[in-house]
């Protein structure tokens, strides 16, 4: 029944069609974070680390230490508070020499837990092998894993964790935002109809025929002169990305058939369509004129109301209850069912039998 209810106002919110600020749609082209991985060893676990079976560990542990000088037979390591890692992290762009950011450090070995892990220096690279990072510092997992006498506490997850600024840049990532006098700007979801929206935006704004689309996705604009002479790019780019546009919404229902949760878009039409599901009628019918009203008798049988322009939905339960809806948008469908508390359930079956109908005009995605 909440379910239900969230849906309605989640309908209601999103045929708003709110304005939004460009730099929350798109983004501009040279501002791509880089994303980077490396390998390493988290030292310092409470015997919960890698078993003697992962030789990886072992001959990890057995290199970093003739490193050092010392020579240890690998039959006589004992990796049990040693863990083998993958490190990730997202290089940011215009990250500096010295700048620090986010690593997370997952478990690679047959280890139990992280917590109370210390991960050593290790190297960040690109997909074409370049250092670009160093990482190191204290793991942390949010939780714990506790195992004694037979019993198991755990919570949350232990085998991944982060290390908050545990990553150093090494090497500073050049990042070109200017092509040949032009900017790029990419949507984040394409769309023509925003696209042409957004170049209108920049041009009004300007009083200059600087943005032109390109495609479904992005946006050519012309620097002036004057905002070269004058060294001004940033605040150009700062003026662009605050721009209000109203974004299109493509018509969708999004279904989670685990949680029960459904989220519809404002844009999303029924057309005339009967669906009779479990104890339930549903009548959605285009309508020209008004021909009369039904008449509801003390019995309480359902008549049939005609609307002059739309369409019309009538809900008919066993109990002979009638709604009708002017309009046949799922926001109308939404408050039909909400009056006769129809379960979150029984909304994904009407929904996908609406699709499979025909009669559903918008991308229906099931998680």
């Amino acid at each position: 029944m909440k379910r239900l209810v969230l849906l309605l106002l989640l309908v209601a919110f999103c045929g708003l069609h709110a304005q939004v600020r460009l730099k929350d749609i798109a983004t501009f082209s040279g501002l791509e974070a880089r994303p980077l991985i490396g390998y390493g060893l988290v030292v310092g676990l409470d015997g919960t680390g890698d078993g003697s079976s992962s030789q990886m560990t072992v001959q990890s542990i057995k290199n970093m230490m003739e490193r050092f000088g010392i020579m240890v037979p690998m039959n006589k390591i004992r990796p049990n508070n040693v863990a083998a890692v993958m490190i990730t992290a997202t290089l940011p762009p215009f990250a500096k020499v010295g700048g620090q950011f986010d690593v997370t450090v997952s478990s690679l070995g047959d280890a139990k837990s992280l917590e109370g892990g210390m991960l050593l220096l290790s190297p960040l690279m690109d997909v074409e092998q370049n250092l670009l990072a160093m990482a190191q510092g204290a793991v942390s997992i949010g939780g714990f894993n506790t195992e004694s006498g037979g019993s198991r506490v755990r919570r949350n997850y232990a085998l991944v964790g982060r290390v908050p600024g545990g990553a150093t840049v090494h090497e500073e990532v050049y990042s070109q935002l200017l092509f040949n006098g032009e900017l790029m700007l990419n949507l984040r979801n394409p769309d023509f109809t925003t696209v042409q929206r957004v170049a209108t935006a920049i041009n009004e704004y300007f009083d200059l025929r600087l943005a032109a689309p390109e495609d479904g996705m992005s946006v050519q604009v012309v620097v002036p002169d004057s905002v070269l002479n004058n060294r001004n790019l940033i605040g150009f780019i700062s003026q662009i990305e605050n721009l209000q546009v109203m974004p299109e919404q493509a018509a969708r229902v999004v279904i989670n058939e685990r949680t029960g949760t459904i989220v519809a878009g404002g844009d999303v039409r029924i057309t005339q369509v009967a669906v009779a599901h479990g104890n339930l009628t549903i009548k959605v019918a285009q309508e020209t004129q008004t021909t009369g009203v039904g008449v509801v008798g003390a019995g309480g049988a359902a008549g049939i109301v005609q609307t002059t322009t739309g369409s019309s939905i009538e809900v008919i339960p066993e109990d002979a209850r009638v709604s009708v809806i002017e309009t046949a948008t799922v926001q109308d469908l939404a408050r039909a069912l909400n009056r006769i508390e129809t379960t979150p359930r029984d909304l994904i079956a009407i929904f996908q039998s609406l699709k499979a109908a025909g009669a559903l005009q918008a991308e229906l995605v099931i998680l």
